[in-house]
C-alpha cells in the first residue's frame, strides 16, 4: 500500500508541477487547426465512401462520409503528412502545413490498383504500398472498431519518447500485461496476458512481422530470442477472439513486431547512446525506392560490460526489400541475422544475500548463453479482383542456443570450487560452486508456408469481409547435455542426446459480417494438427534408441461481435477457445514413455467498450473471464521445475478488468503544446479452481482457491507526455504491480534459497527528456530509468532471487537524412 500511495502521490506532483508552466505559456499560443477535404475515384470522379484518412504512426484519423467528405481536428501547427488509404485503391499521402487556427482543405484522388496509365503501369510500389506481410491490426485508427476484442498499438511515436532500453519497459504499459524480468535487460521476454504464466512467453504467440520467432512454435514455444525493441516500428497486441486467425497459441493473445519498411525517399538514419557499465547501442539504417523495387537495411549493435549483473554482446541485421513481380503481383523479402553473448545464468542470489544488500553479486562469471538465429521469409501477393487478394508467406530460420552453466550445490559439496555464497549456517542457504558445467547445446529448425485469402463480397444485400487460410509448418530441435569437469569447460562427456520432430498442418476461416452500418458480427474456426515424435540417442550417459510420438487435433471455434454507435463510441464482445499443444518435452518422458498429455484448453470471454470523446478523452474498458479446463503447469528448469514429470493442471480460472485511458489535454486547452496523459491498470484474480492436491515435503495440501504463480492482481501504469513546438520534449512513466506469489502453495516466507516466497510490490519511475533540431535532423535526449533507484525482487526463478535494474543513465543522438 505505500508503494501504491507513493505511485499516485509522484504522479499527481509530477503533472501538478509542470502542467502549470505550460497552460501559462500557452496563454499567448495561437489556436488549433483542421484538415477537411473529399475523396473521388480518379477514373470514375464518383465520391469514395468509407476511405480512410490518417496521420501515420497515430491514433488520429477519420472516415470519409457517403459524400466523400472528412474532417480532422484539433491539429496543432505544423507539418503533418495526411494519408488516404481503401481497398482496391492505391494509397496517397499528401503532406500540408498548418499555422494557427487554420483549416487546410486538401482532396484525394486515387486511382484503381494497378490501372494502366500511358504506356506504363501506376507505380503502385513506389512507397504507396505497405510492405506485404500479416499485420494482425494494421495501422488504420478506424480499424479497431472492427476488432472483436481487446487490441492495443504501440506506436513509433510511444517508442521514440520513451528511448526504452529493453522491451520490457513497453509491455509493462499495456493493460492486461504481466512481465516478469529475467536478466534486468530484456534479452529474454517473459510476458504473461491476464494472469497466465509469464515463464518464456509461452502462452503468447509472438510474431515479427506476421511470422512466429519461438524456438520452435509448437513443440517448444519459448522465447530464448527476442527482438529488440531498439528497431522497431510499431507493436501490435491483439487479446481477443479474432487471434483464432492466428496460430497455434490462442489462449492469451498475439504480440506482432512491427518492423520499418522501405521507405518513399532516400532515407539514412543514425542512433548512437551510451550509458553506465559500457552500455552501447548503436544503430544505423538505410532505405530508397528506385522506381519500382523499395529496401531498407538495418543494422544494430549493442553491447554492455555490467547492467545490473548481465554483460552481453550483440550483433543485429535486418534487410527487407519490396518489388513489383506482374500486373497483379507484388513480392517482399525479409532477411535477418541475430548474433548474441552473454553471462545470462539461471542461479540468482540466496534470499540472505538479498536480505544484507548483495543484489548485483555475479555468482558464475563463466555461465554464457550464445544464440545465432538466421531467418528468411518471402511473401507473395496476388490481387485476384479490387476485391480480393491472395497472400503466401513461406518462411524459414534456425536458432543455435548453446548454454554453458556452471554446475552448483545448496549443501557441501566434495567437487567444489571453494567458492561458496550465502549464508553456510542456514540450510539451503547458500550457493557452493562445483568445479563442473553442464553445456546445454540446442537447435531448431524451423520452416513453413501460410497461404491466406481475403475477400469481400455482398451475400443476400449483407457486406462480408472473409479472410481463410492453411498452414503447413515443420520443426525440429538438436538437443545435447555435455557436461564439462571444471568450472568453465566447454566440452567433456556427451550426457544426453536427442532430436525433436513436428509437423503441423491447419486451417482457419473468419468473416467480417456487416449487419448494417454499425452492427458487425465476426464468427470464425481453426482447425490445429499437430504430430510430435521424440528420438533418443543418448540418455544418462547411456547409448539408447527410444522412440515414440503423439498427436494432438483441436476444433477452435471463436465469435465477436462489435456495435458502433457512432465513430467515437463501440462496443465489443467476444468468445473463443483457447488451445495450446503441451511441449514435446513434456509430452514424452526421458524414458520414451508418451504421457499423452491433453492440449492446454480454455474457454475466454470479453466485453468492451472503446470511445473517443471530442478527440481529448480515449479509452477502452474490457472485462474478461478465461476458463480452462486443463491449464499445463510448466516444469522447464526455466520455471523453476525439475524438467520433468507430470504436468496437466487442472482447473484453473482467471477473471478480471483491464482498462486504458488517454487525455489530449492539448486539445482541451487549445495548446500547440502536445500534453497527454494515459493510465493504463489490469485487475485480475486467477486461481485454481478445482480441487488439487500438492505434496509441501510433510503434507499434502489442496491448492484450491490459491493464487497461480507470478499472476499480480493489480498494475498500474500513468505516463505523462509533453512536447512543446520549439523541440523540447519530456515524458515521465511511472509503473506499479502488486504483490504476487511464486509457488502453487501461495507461501508467504521465503525460503533460504530464494526460490519461493512472496515477492513484493514494487514501484519504478522514469524520465526521459528530448530536444530536436529540425534544422539539423537531429535529436539529443537523455533518459533515466528507476529515478528512485528502487530495489525489488523481479522474479525467483529459475534458481534464486533476480533484481530489478538499478537506476540507470543513458544519453543518445539520433540522426535522420
Amino acid at each position: 500500500m505505500e508503494k501504491l500511495l507513493r505511485y499516485f502521490c509522484l504522479t499527481g506532483l509530477m503533472i501538478s508541477s509542470i502542467l502549470p508552466a505550460f497552460s501559462q505559456a500557452n496563454q499567448t499560443i495561437n489556436t488549433l487547426g483542421a484538415v477537411k477535404g473529399n475523396v473521388i475515384d480518379a477514373n470514375t470522379n464518383e465520391h469514395l465512401v468509407g476511405a480512410n484518412i490518417y496521420l501515420p504512426n497515430s491514433n488520429v484519423g477519420a472516415a470519409s462520409d457517403k459524400h466523400g467528405n472528412f474532417e480532422i481536428i484539433r491539429l496543432p501547427p505544423g507539418t503533418y503528412k495526411i494519408v488516404a488509404s481503401m481497398i482496391g485503391y492505391v494509397t496517397s499521402e499528401k503532406e500540408v502545413i498548418i499555422n494557427g487556427g487554420d483549416i487546410v482543405e486538401i482532396n484525394f484522388l486515387l486511382n484503381e490498383r494497378l490501372v494502366e496509365v500511358g504506356s506504363g503501369m501506376i507505380d503502385t510500389l513506389k512507397g504507396t504500398y505497405e510492405f506485404p506481410q500479416i499485420n494482425v491490426i494494421g495501422e488504420r485508427p478506424s480499424v479497431l472498431n472492427s476488432i472483436p476484442g481487446s487490441a492495443n498499438i504501440i506506436s513509433s511515436t510511444s517508442l521514440k519518447s520513451t528511448k526504452p532500453i529493453t522491451g520490457n519497459e513497453i509491455f509493462k504499459k499495456v493493460p492486461g500485461l504481466n512481465v516478469v524480468d529475467e536478466e534486468g535487460v530484456g534479452l529474454r521476454a517473459n510476458i504473461g496476458i491476464r494472469g497466465l504464466d509469464p515463464d518464456r512467453s509461452r502462452t503468447v504467440l509472438m510474431m515479427e512481422d506476421g511470422v512466429p520467432i519461438a524456438l520452435a512454435p509448437y513443440g517448444e514455444p519459448e522465447m530464448y530470442y527476442t527482438p529488440a525493441i531498439d528497431r522497431m516500428k510499431s507493436i501490435e497486441i491483439l487479446k481477443g477472439s479474432g487471434s483464432i486467425s492466428y496460430g497455434p497459441q490462442t489462449i492469451g493473445g498475439v504480440i506482432n513486431y512491427i518492423t520499418n519498411d522501405p521507405p518513399l525517399h532516400s532515407r539514412f538514419s543514425l542512433g548512437l547512446k551510451i550509458g553506465e557499465g559500457g552500455y552501447f547501442n548503436g544503430q544505423a539504417s538505410y532505405g530508397s525506392t528506385i522506381d519500382n523495387i523499395g529496401f531498407q537495411v538495418n543494422y544494430l549493435y549493442k553491447r554492455a560490460d555490467k547492467l545490473g549483473i548481465t554483460r552481453f554482446d550483440i550483433n543485429d541485421l535486418t534487410a527487407k526489400l519490396k518489388f513489383k513481380t506482374g500486373k497483379n503481383t507484388r513480392i517482399g523479402l525479409k532477411l535477418a541475422f541475430y548474433d548474441e553473448t552473454s553471462n545470462s545464468t539461471y542461479v540468482g542470489l540466496s534470499q540472505s544475500m538479498y536480505d544484507s544488500g548483495e543484489y548485483f553479486t555475479i555468482i558464475a562469471p563463466n555461465d554464457e548463453l550464445a544464440i545465432r538465429r538466421y531467418s528468411a521469409s518471402i511473401t507473395h501477393d496476388l490481387f485476384l479482383s479490387d476485391e480480393s487478394m491472395l497472400r503466401t508467406t513461406i518462411y524459414g530460420y534456425t536458432t543455435t542456443r548453446n548454454w554453458l552453466r556452471q554446475d552448483f550445490s545448496r549443501k557441501p559439496t566434495t567437487d567444489g570450487t571453494g567458492v561458496v555464497f550465502g549464508d553456510t549456517t542456514i540450510s539451503g542457504g547458500a550457493i557452493y560452486m562445483k568445479n563442473s558445467t553442464g553445456n546445454r547445446n540446442r537447435q531448431f529448425e524451423v520452416a513453413g508456408v501460410e497461404p491466406r485469402i481475403h475477400f469481400n463480397f455482398i451475400f443476400g444485400g449483407i457486406k462480408n469481409d472473409l479472410e481463410s487460410g492453411l498452414r503447413f509448418h515443420f520443426e525440429r530441435a538438436f538437443e545435447q547435455r555435455v557436461n564439462g569437469n571444471k568450472a568453465d569447460a566447454q566440452s567433456g562427456e556427451l550426457k544426453n542426446d536427442e532430436i525433436r520432430t513436428g509437423y503441423a498442418s491447419s486451417f482457419f476461416v473468419q468473416d467480417r459480417i456487416y449487419l448494417d452500418e454499425n452492427l458487425i458480427l465476426t464468427p470464425g474456426v481453426r482447425l490445429e494438427s499437430f504430430n510430435y515424435e521424440r528420438d533418443i540417442f543418448r540418455s544418462s550417459y547411456v547409448d539408447t534408441s527410444i522412440t515414440n510420438n503423439g498427436n494432438i487435433f483441436a476444433v477452435i471455434p471463436g465469435i465477436g461481435i462489435n456495435y458502433n454507435i457512432s465513430n467515437s463510441l463501440s462496443f465489443f464482445a467476444g468468445a473463443h477457445k483457447g488451445f495450446a499443444p503441451p511441449r514435446i518435452k513434456d509430452a514424452i518422458t526421458n524414458e520414451g514413455e508418451a504421457l499423452e498429455l491433453d492440449a492446454e484448453s480454455s474457454w475466454n470471454y470479453e466485453i468492451g467498450v472503446r470511445a473517443n470523446i471530442a478527440s481529448i478523452l480515449h479509452f477502452e474498458l474490457t472485462g474478461f473471464r478465461l476458463d480452462f479446463s486443463n491449464q499445463i503447469i510448466p516444469v522447464s528448469e526455466s520455471s523453476g521445475g525439475t524438467g520433468t514429470g507430470l504436468v496437466n493442471g487442472g482447473k484453473t480460472l482467471h477473471s478480471g478488468i483491464e482498462a486504458a485511458v488517454r487525455f489530449d489535454l492539448h486539445r482541451a486547452i487549445n495548446s500547440n503544446y502536445l500534453i497527454s496523459l494515459s493510465i493504463s491498470s489490469t485487475y485480475v484474480n486467477s486461481i485454481y479452481s478445482a480441487d488439487r492436491f500438492i505434496n509441501d515435503g510433510s503434507e499434502s495440501i489442496n491448492i484450491k482457491n490459491n493464487k497461480l504463480p507470478y499472476s499480480p492482481e493489480f498494475t498500474l501504469t500513468s505516463i505523462f507526455d509533453i512536447s512543446a513546438p520549439f523541440g523540447l520534449g519530456l515524458h515521465f512513466a511511472a509503473t506499479y504491480v502488486s504483490d504476487q506469489f511464486t509457488d502453487e502453495i501461495n507461501s508467504m516466507e521465503s525460503s533460504p534459497s530464494g526460490e519461493t516466497g512472496r515477492m513484493h510490490a514494487y514501484f519504478v519511475f522514469d524520465i526521459t527528456g528530448s530536444y530536436n533540431f529540425p534544422t539539423l535532423h537531429s535529436s539529443l535526449y537523455i533518459s533515466i530509468k528507476n529515478l528512485l533507484d528502487e530495489r525489488y525482487v523481479a522474479s525467483r526463478r529459475p534458481q534464486g532471487i533476480k533484481v530489478g535494474l538499478p537506476r540507470f543513465i543513458t544519453a543518445g543522438v539520433e540522426l535522420t537524412l
